[in-house]
């Protein structure tokens, strides 16, 4: 019985320390809060990662509100995708008829090569336009303006 009381022993843990757990749990807040602003700020630049373009820089350019977005994309050599996946002018024109029976309000972010011909994107923004699609944004890197 050298350097304790004999009652320590009989009776055992009877409690729960809950400090470590605390801070468990603070720690996976944290590492999720991090998280959650990587996957917003991947959000908002609405490109596919499949289709690799260079997008023009611009000092006015802004966020679009989520929606029903149509998200086209125009790579260097003129190949257009709609929401990622490889499609043709009529293959969008049908898209937009199908969501506009749905009774969707449609908004599209057109997204093109800066080393694209003006022609081919002026396109496809003219044929959104003649289908209703009214809100049709260009997306763009934002500048920093000297």
């Amino acid at each position: 019985m050298a350097g304790g009381s004999s009652t320590d022993d009989e009776n055992g843990i009877t409690g729960i320390n809950v400090v470590p757990l605390v801070d468990v749990m603070l720690v996976l807040l944290v590492i999720f809060m991090v998280a959650t602003e990587f996957v917003q700020q991947e959000m908002k630049e609405k490109t596919p990662p499949n289709v690799p373009i260079q997008l023009p820089r611009a000092a006015s350019g802004e966020d679009t509100p989520n929606g029903k977005m149509l998200m086209l994309v125009i790579n260097s050599t003129g190949e257009l995708f709609l929401n990622g996946k490889d499609a043709t002018l009529p293959d969008v024109k049908r898209y937009v008829a199908e969501m506009k029976a749905e009774g969707a309000k449609l908004e599209a972010v057109v997204a093109a090569d800066e080393r694209l011909r003006h022609g081919q994107v002026v396109e496809v923004i003219d044929a959104l336009r003649i289908l209703g699609v009214s809100d049709v944004a260009i997306n763009t890197k934002r500048q920093m303006i000297n």
